[in-house]
């Protein structure tokens, strides 16, 4: 068993306007506020590494057939500032509604909700739930970190701790399944258990599924690795075979084991696969904390070869300072048909700072650093920066209360324990950070959870568009999305081909809103800073969290669909029953697309 005194993270915990306008409460950047970063920062690598372990899988469908989940090793699971943690649950299932694999139509938007230009759902279906972590394994987990992507003919949905494929119009073609299923009889066994920060992607320029998650078998003995877990499709159907690799996180320096890889994002670029983790030192001397920036070789991963290689760098909070890299970094994930700019495409990794979140930071601020990697005989990479970019004010720390996680009441719930998680104290922005290459500039958007306005005690979604012009980056512009009706939270943002953005969150209110999922947007030629297409309803909440751990996300997915580049996907979580005794997190997901017309 673990002993106690590993607990990674703790050091790192934390103590409007109405919905008819949604409009930004920020006015824009102007283009020249870049600054440079503090004085070369110390970055440790470049460091190369082949994967560990390959293989070539059988079909995803013949693996699933029978398949029966490992044991599950609940302490490690649940360790570190992000675990997942679990429910002693009983044999009784939720009382809900049985799964919609057919489409099924949006509940109808409230009298309080704007509509405007942005399209209604076109598919609209249940995706995964806590129930099937129940039928799998026989307990329930919290939180599910949805999220997804679309290809030509399918959406892939993973959650902890299962995934499965549907058709574009919701119809279930595998699954659900436990996540340890893409790496049945792995060389690596660690990666065959449900461990959990699953992460889905579609690369439009190979035609390939990557599947990923980390390992946890490391918590239970200093002496073994951590890993990352990535399975790249052979061909374009996501149900097929795989192209399986294992890659070993670097040691702790301080005094031995190796880091853990919290948190794992990653993005699809021109010749590589980024990712990004939050690593804790797994001794038990002395805490390590700092965030890895990895490329992975994608032309060797897509091709099969067993020799793919990585490169790592690691930003040491004790060498850097903690406000440059906060609570994570998020790599650029391309949309659209146009690749970077520049031979060597370097890629953009952004994260976020508060100047109220106590890390040191003394203005509010994008942090940029840049990622270079050149895949030859002799491979060369560097990550420089920061580039500090700064933004209109914003407040991050949410007055919650007991703890850092019990923010946003529910309608019903009178103990405040049991109130959602908005997670905005973590220091970074939420996943995607989407990228667009639209010739004259590149484009990235993403955004993150505040309180919006500050002081107010509204939980908003503060929104940025980030230029890079000629290798100089702005920020072009940047809003709140809040309002007094309801809380706006959890969010993930896209733009379509046109420039058109979508921006999809939980909402919530006290009285009236059971947790649901809405969506906003704005039409490139919209005023600057705005969303002002009006709000939709993916589904409206009929049930409310009762768990008192109050997790909620860790975050959503919003997607664009590469067949037209119009057409965006959502998922999210939301309740349609209350939670009871025997299951206080009965979480179901949804998965919706939409578009705007014109497009």
């Amino acid at each position: 068993m673990m002993k106690s005194t590993r607990s990674r993270g703790a050091r790192f915990w934390k103590h409007a306007l109405p919905v008819a306008l949604i409009a930004a409460v920020v006015t824009a950047v102007s283009a020249g506020t870049t600054q440079a970063g503090p004085t070369s920062p110390k970055v440790k690598g470049p460091k190369f590494t082949e994967a560990t372990a390959f293989d070539v899988s059988k079909p995803l469908r013949e693996l699933a057939k029978g398949r029966k989940a490992p044991a599950v090793d609940k302490a490690a699971l649940s360790h570190g500032p992000e675990g997942i943690e679990f429910e002693a649950a009983g044999s009784s299932r939720s009382a809900r509604s049985a799964r919609q694999a057919a489409p099924a139509a949006a509940s109808a938007p409230g009298a309080q909700q704007a509509l405007g230009a942005i399209g209604s759902p076109i598919a609209n279906f249940e995706g995964l739930r806590n129930e099937d972590n129940f039928d799998i394994f026989g307990f329930r987990v919290n939180p599910p970190d949805p999220n997804g992507d679309v290809g030509p003919n399918h959406y892939v949905e993973m959650v902890n701790l299962v995934f499965a494929v549907y058709s574009k119009t919701g119809t279930l073609l595998l699954g659900p399944v436990d996540t340890g299923t893409l790496w049945a009889d792995f060389a690596v066994p660690d990666c065959t258990d449900p461990s959990g920060d699953p992460i889905v992607l579609y690369d439009q320029t190979t035609d390939r599924w990557i599947l990923s998650q980390f390992t946890t078998r490391g918590f239970a003995d200093p002496e073994l690795p951590f890993f990352n877990c990535v399975a790249v499709s052979q061909t374009g159907d996501p149900t097929g075979a795989y192209f399986r690799y294992a890659f070993i996180t670097q040691p702790d320096t301080v005094d031995g084991g190796f880091f853990f890889p919290d948190y794992p994002k990653y993005g699809v670029w021109s010749n590589s696969y980024i990712m990004t983790t939050r690593d804790f030192g797994s001794g038990l001397e002395e805490f390590e904390y700092g965030i890895s920036v990895y490329a992975l070789e994608k032309n060797k991963m897509v091709n099969g070869d067993p020799k793919a290689r990585a490169v790592q760098f690691f930003l040491d909070s004790r060498e850097v300072p903690l406000n440059l890299i906060g609570d994570g970094l998020l790599p650029p994930d391309l949309d659209g048909n146009r690749r970077p700019q520049g031979s060597g495409a370097v890629a953009p990794i952004v994260g976020t700072q508060d100047d109220g979140a106590g890390y040191g930071a003394t203005f509010d601020a994008l942090n940029i650093w840049e990622l270079s990697v050149q895949w030859r005989s002799t491979p060369t990479a560097s990550l420089n920066g920061p580039t500090q970019v700064p933004v209109a004010p914003f407040d991050s720390i949410y007055p919650c209360a007991p703890t850092s996680r019990d923010c946003l009441p529910q309608p019903g719930i009178t103990n405040p324990a049991q109130f959602l998680d908005i997670l905005s104290y973590r220091q970074r922005p939420i996943w995607r950070l989407a990228y667009r290459n639209f010739g004259t500039y590149e484009s990235l958007v993403t955004n993150q959870s505040v309180e919006a306005p500050a002081g107010s005690g509204i939980g908003g979604t503060r929104w940025y568009e980030i230029r890079r012009t000629n290798g100089v980056y702005s920020v072009r512009q940047q809003g709140d999305v809040s309002g007094s009706d309801v809380h706006r939270w959890m969010g993930s943002i896209a733009q379509d081909k046109k420039g058109n953005m979508a921006l999809g969150y939980s909402v919530v209110n006290a009285t009236t809103v059971k947790p649901g999922i809405r969506y906003t947007g704005r039409l490139a030629g919209d005023p600057l800073g705005t969303m002002p297409q009006g709000e939709r309803t993916i589904i409206d909440g009929t049930g409310v969290q009762t768990t008192t751990n109050s997790r909620w996300g860790d975050y959503t997915s919003m997607n664009i669909d590469p067949v037209d580049d119009c057409t965006f996907w959502y998922v999210n979580e939301y309740y349609q029953v209350d939670g009871t005794p025997a299951d206080t997190r009965p979480w179901q997901t949804r998965i919706a697309s939409f578009k705007f017309p014109g497009c």
